[in-house]
This record gives structure tokens, C-alpha cells and sequence, in this order.
């Protein structure tokens, strides 16, 4: 028997008791795993700014108003010019200027010559640092994002939990999702970490808060968090 043919007959063995009528939502599942991994009344959002800071990509925290400012800052600082865009981003989050926004459809080829791409999420996860990407309106498909070498997202601050499940609350599990945690990053058997290897190099994440009256936080790869007002939209270089 080759591999595949042991594999399935163990399946069956297994299964050779269960009625043909059942279905798999005709039994419930335990979910007494544990829940909340934050103490109450905690900063979500400091949290997931301090967490994904820790996997060295870059945070930025601003109010709605000053969303195309930050966005417009941190593509100037990065020197990208050239940004895909999804399906549903919307157009008045995106700053004026002279920077070329690519819609869909775009193959590999066109996708890799881009300097970037500007996505919104689906959920960020304040414990792990981790966006959530389920496909939706303004995230695009899977390549968009893993492509290019530069992503730029956008995560509104009632999007953020506290732990894994309260995000897998919120997604659709029929939908194809993708867990960010920092840039793409691996490492050989002699610990070289090597980044960019199955996504982008560089990650920055825009939290548009809503609590937040006054401050425009960028938080740096080294995890020190320095406050100013937020900024007049950039031109671009």
C-alpha cells in the first residue's frame, strides 16, 4: 500500500462506527480551552501597537482625519511610489499626490514590480501582534499581499481583540485567511534569520483610533513609542 492508501484506511477504520446520517454538526465540540488573555479594562490597542512593534515592523496610531497624512508619511519615508490597492480600499483614506495606485486584476509579474501595496484587515490580535486578512473589501487576495515587498495595512481599533479566539469569532472559516505576525521572516539550522522569503520584507501597520484625541504614535522597530500631533499629509518625493 502506498502512503496515501495507509492514511485512508486508518480514516475509514476510524470512521467505520459513525452512523451515515451524521453530520459533522450533529455532535458538539468542547470549547472549554482558555479565554481572554488580557486583564480587564486593558489597552487593546497599546498592546497590539507594542506586540507588533516587537516583531520589528513599524506602528503607527492616528485618528480617522489624519488616516491619508499617515498614510501619505509613512509611503514617503519607505520612498514608494508605485502601490497596489484592492477592491473596496476607500478613496478618501488614500492621500493626494502623484502616487500611482494599481487596482485588481494584477498578475505576479505586475505585483512584484510594484513598490508595495496599501490593504485594510480583517482583525488584529492584541496578544500575538497578528493581523488577520480574510479576503474582504479593501484586503484583496492572498497575492497582493504576499507579492510585493513593502505592505502598508490599516487596522481600525474596534477591529483589535485580545487573544486567538476572539478573533476566530469574527472570521469566516469558509473564507481563505492569512495571519500576519510581523514581516516575513525565517531562519536556518544556524539561527541566520533571513527576511522576505514568503512575504513581504517590510510591515507597517496604521491604527486608525478613535479614542484618541490628540496624539499621532509611531511606534519603531526597537519598540520606543514617540508621540507628536498628527501630520499634515506629505507630498511625495
Amino acid at each position: 500500500m502506498t502512503s496515501r492508501e495507509t492514511v485512508l484506511a486508518r480514516i475509514r477504520a476510524a470512521l467505520a462506527d459513525v452512523p451515515a446520517d451524521e453530520g459533522p454538526d450533529d455532535l458538539p465540540v468542547p470549547r472549554s480551552y482558555r479565554r481572554g488573555h488580557t486583564a480587564p479594562g486593558q489597552d487593546l490597542v497599546a498592546l497590539f501597537a507594542e506586540r507588533v512593534a516587537d516583531y520589528r515592523a513599524t506602528v503607527t496610531r492616528t485618528r480617522p482625519a489624519g488616516l491619508p497624512g499617515a498614510i501619505a508619511a509613512a509611503l514617503t519615508a519607505r520612498g514608494a511610489g508605485r502601490l497596489a490597492v484592492p477592491a473596496g480600499f476607500p478613496d478618501d483614506a488614500l492621500p493626494s499626490g502623484e502616487w500611482e495606485w494599481h487596482r485588481e486584476p494584477l498578475d505576479v509579474s505586475a505585483l512584484d514590480a510594484l513598490d508595495g501595496a496599501v490593504t485594510l484587515a480583517a482583525v488584529g490580535i492584541a496578544v500575538t501582534g497578528t493581523i488577520a486578512l480574510d479576503t474582504g473589501p479593501g484586503q484583496g487576495r492572498r497575492a497582493l499581499t504576499l507579492v510585493p515587498d513593502y505592505h502598508l495595512c490599516v487596522v481600525r481599533a474596534e477591529q483589535i481583540v485580545d487573544d486567538v479566539p476572539a478573533a476566530l469569532a469574527r472570521l469566516d472559516p469558509r473564507r481563505p485567511m492569512t495571519f500576519v505576525s510581523g514581516p516575513s521572516a525565517t531562519s536556518d539550522i544556524e539561527l541566520d534569520r533571513v527576511e522576505g522569503v514568503h512575504g513581504p520584507r517590510t510591515l507597517h501597520v496604521i491604527v486608525v483610533d478613535t479614542t484618541d484625541t490628540t496624539i499621532h504614535t509611531t511606534v519603531g522597530t526597537t519598540g520606543a513609542t514617540v508621540g507628536t500631533t498628527d501630520p499634515e499629509p506629505a507630498e511625495q518625493p
